[in-house]
């Protein structure tokens, strides 16, 4: 696999600090409606930690940065941060980071007929039918991705 192949995630990993101070943030007790404007609310009901509300498993959590274009129609974007959890079972249909033959990518698992495919969420990219003589590990489950809006 080349990395022009579109089946790379960056190799830049990292791990949340649990010594790093908790930073709750506040969260707005309102809903912000998506259609018509509303009126808001002028109080914050409560503070967010990120962290608590992303991280299910601090020990099995890591984040990697994407390079790569295969995974756009899934809201995978290059640059994008995907928080993968090792601790959760990789299923049919999940987004998994894995490792193919040394390499790492960010693929949607398929178990179709007794075959096993990573599957790219971008029309342009084959699906990678895994073949037993390959090295084959899933190193976990992406449970969420952040991107900027602009």
């Amino acid at each position: 696999m080349s990395s022009n192949s579109g089946f790379r995630v960056d190799t830049e990993v990292s791990r949340p600090d649990a010594s790093c101070k908790v930073l709750p943030l506040p969260l707005c007790g309102a809903l912000v409606p998506a259609g018509f404007p509303s009126p808001a609310d002028d109080f914050v009901e409560d503070t967010l930690d990120l962290n608590t509300f992303l991280v299910r498993h601090p020990a099995a959590t890591f984040f990697v940065r994407v390079q790569g274009e295969s995974m756009v129609e899934a809201g995978i974007h290059p640059g994008d941060i995907l928080i993968v959890d090792r601790a959760l079972e990789a299923r049919d249909k999940s987004v998994v980071v894995a490792v193919v033959d040394g390499e790492f990518t960010v693929k949607r698992i398929r178990r179709m007929e007794k075959r096993l495919f990573l599957v790219a969420e971008n029309p342009t990219y084959p699906a990678l039918e895994i073949a037993p003589e390959m090295e084959f590990r899933v190193w976990g489950v992406v449970t969420h991705v952040i991107h900027p809006f602009c």
